[in-house]
């Protein structure tokens, strides 16, 4: 005969809402009183059934979660919030690496729509048109955090990329900088458009010419070390990147080719995830509170989950602009 959450209770002389919150991860548990709980687990040997759990509900109570790039530091501190909220609400989550490939992208929302999840989250990327179609026809909530898709019609959580680029670009030339470069990936996604258009409106405000666009479909590190030596150091005061891999492929360009930083030129990311702090010189940065944005993403998802009140669809949250010495 099976053991069975009662069994556990009555062994830990608990109740089984007490043995549910620790199966489900609840930090609302005394650590004496988990501890207690695992040890009869253990002894008994019991073995939570989430297939029962989910028929019982009528939910599955999972989240499937699409990443761009797993190996990807940006991904990791937007999972890391993500992760936190999704287990405070006893929810577990099935992750998919898209490699940014359609294909790949499509077949990871059918197999989510097929395990009948009760919620996704797509941590950055782009999501195709493929993609919408089934999110719009699967009828199961979905939330973009840490990108933009092309329309309204998908909740979002991000920073406002307009006015970072803008207000950015704009202390820099109060700073002294008069021509930049920009290293960015995919022109097409909206995310992007709208950083390229907050730089040209600073550049314009203030009578000074358009900016060096360095694009590529791509936007990691071996790609963009690549297309560094586009920017010319004649003419460019600063170069701006989208990610902190292209920050760190200039920074690496740079020094190859004894160009120094920051006298010869100088470098700004657009993220500030940990990878900026692991190279030297520190490179200068827009921070993104990208922990808040995978719990805010979470927390948003779990809302129309529940049926709770959503007062905002799409969230921004503030922003810094961090100034290092790559930075004068």
């Amino acid at each position: 005969m099976s053991v069975t959450i009662y069994d556990v209770a009555k062994h830990a002389n608990v109740s089984m809402a007490t043995v549910s919150r620790v199966v489900n991860g609840n930090p609302n548990v005394k650590p004496a009183t988990r501890d207690k709980v695992n040890r009869a687990i253990e002894e008994l040997n019991y073995r939570p059934n989430a297939v029962a759990r989910g028929l019982a509900s009528k939910k599955s109570t999972t989240i499937g979660v699409v990443i761009p790039d797993i190996s990807n530091i940006y991904y990791g501190q937007l999972t890391s919030g993500m992760e936190d909220i999704a287990n405070m609400y006893n929810y577990q989550t099935l992750f998919a690496t898209s490699d940014f490939n359609k294909d790949k992208e499509i077949a990871i929302m059918e197999s989510f729509i097929s395990k009948q999840v009760d919620g996704i989250i797509f941590l950055g990327g782009m999501i195709f048109d493929e993609t919408k179609a089934l999110i719009k026809s699967s009828n199961i909530p979905v939330v973009v955090a840490g990108t933009l898709p092309d329309n309204d019609d998908i909740p979002t959580v991000n920073i406002d990329y307009f006015d970072a680029s803008y207000h950015v670009v704009k202390e820099l030339i109060h700073r002294g900088h008069r021509s930049f470069s920009l290293i960015m990936g995919d022109r097409e996604v909206k995310s992007n458009q709208l950083m390229i258009e907050g730089i040209q409106k600073a550049l314009k405000d203030n009578a000074l010419n358009d900016i060096n666009l360095i694009i590529d479909q791509s936007f990691g590190y071996d790609v963009a070390y690549t297309k560094v030596h586009q920017v010319n150091i004649e003419e460019t005061d600063i170069v701006l990147t989208q990610t902190d891999e292209q920050a760190v492929a200039a920074l690496q360009y740079f020094t190859d080719h004894d160009i120094k930083v920051p006298d010869d030129i100088q470098i700004l990311s657009f993220i500030d995830s940990k990878l900026l702090h692991m190279v030297r010189p520190d490179i200068s940065a827009v921070e993104q509170p990208l922990y808040d944005i995978g719990a805010v993403g979470m927390r948003l998802l779990t809302k129309f989950m529940l049926n709770e009140t959503v007062d905002e669809k799409h969230v921004k949250l503030p922003y810094t602009i961090q100034y290092r010495k790559p930075t004068k």
